[in-house]
């Protein structure tokens, strides 16, 4: 169970920071993922994968899988410091998934986008395997899952597993900023964001038992009835919600999503909102955020330690205490790098990428109570 500060906000930033640390590399970062002890994996252009396993100190570069030099890895997940999984994102074929099991020294292709004008924005973990989710193909969007060793996959709208994905809206897609317009909730809800000339959504699966056939088409099946939540998010062809991550108080199920327009990174309207649900099936409120985040979001993550969500974008980077309602600046203090708190697009706590190789990690006591 996650618990949080209950703290209003207060007036002022925060002063305490993220340290930046030496990719060496200059390929803009999209994906980050920490396994935890030390060891953590980021992706990005030109077929980047970096991995880590003293905490940042040192970042070593991977060696770029076969024929993925020009690929832009979006999204990356990994197990421990020998076993990762990376997704590209590119239109049709561009749109691939690899798989290495010896520490990044060598990879294997596990996945090909099947589809012609699909586009891969997300992937995520599941008790059962990889979950791919990509923007629609006619009219539907695109949903794959595989197997524990992610060698099978089954889309939701193949004709042989009898399932069917959620249709889009003319013009609704996902963003593949920051590979979290996606949320797997550990398995039992693959819930996942969007925007686009619609406006913002949030579409969540009917809650029931994890069938005890964790087989690809069993979990497809699982998967198969959504229902479309509008959320009060910029509305643009441009905006919408980004990215999203959920919790739990014990009595209550919440889905804190971040957005904007991206091509409008400055303005604060429409940048969060609260989703509050008695189950992950059923919202019953979806609450735009009373003082917002200054300015488009890209990433959300919760640091469980100081009960603190914390939200990054180009522009910089804020911090909630109270499940989203209220934000407030995260500001370099003294000594720290004064666009520390800039140019950033996903978290993974406690860290953070961006463009141009930009590294960081959350000080240990940046959002510790009284700071």
């Amino acid at each position: 169970m996650l618990v949080w500060l209950g703290c209003a906000a207060v007036a002022g930033p925060l002063h305490a920071q993220f340290t930046l640390q030496d990719s060496g590399t200059t390929a803009d970062l999209r994906g980050i993922v920490n396994v935890g002890n030390g060891t953590a994996w980021a992706s990005g252009t030109h077929g980047t994968v970096l991995r880590t396993e003293d905490s940042g100190f040192v970042w070593q570069g991977c060696s770029v899988p076969p024929g993925a030099e020009q690929l832009d890895f979006r999204g990356i997940q990994a197990f421990d410091d020998q076993t990762a999984i990376v997704m590209s994102s590119g239109k049709g074929d561009l749109s691939r998934v690899y798989k290495t099991t010896d520490g990044c020294k060598s990879w294997k292709l596990v996945f090909t986008n099947p589809d012609a004008d699909g586009f891969f924005d997300a992937i995520s973990m599941s008790p059962s395997g990889a979950v791919v989710m990509g923007d629609p193909v006619g009219g539907v969007f695109a949903f794959f899952v595989s197997d524990r060793d992610e060698q099978k996959w089954v889309s939701l709208n193949s004709p042989h597993s009898g399932t069917k994905a959620p249709e889009a809206l003319p013009g609704e897609a996902l963003f593949a900023a920051s590979n979290s317009s996606m949320d797997a909730n550990g398995g039992n809800c693959v819930g996942f964001v969007t925007g686009g000339l619609p406006g913002a959504a949030i579409y969540l699966p009917d809650l029931r038992t994890m069938p005890g056939d964790t087989s690809p088409e069993r979990t497809a099946a699982f998967w198969t009835t959504y229902k479309r939540y509008p959320l009060p998010l910029a509305r643009s062809a441009s905006g919408g919600a980004f990215s999203v991550r959920d919790m739990s108080d014990g009595k209550n199920e919440y889905w804190i999503i971040v957005g904007g327009d991206y091509s409008k990174p400055d303005q604060t309207a429409g940048t969060a909102v609260t989703v509050r649900g008695a189950a992950l099936s059923s919202i019953r409120k979806a609450l735009p955020s009373q003082t917002p985040p200054h300015g488009y979001r890209s990433s959300v993550a919760f640091d469980r330690h100081a009960g603190a969500w914390i939200a990054v974008g180009p522009n910089g980077t804020d911090v909630s205490t109270d499940i989203g309602r209220n934000w407030r600046a995260l500001k370099p203090g003294f000594g720290d790098d004064p666009n520390a708190d800039k140019q950033w697009n996903a978290l993974s706590l406690p860290y953070v990428v961006g463009p141009h190789g930009r590294i960081g990690r959350l000080r240990d006591d940046a959002l510790s109570p009284g700071k």
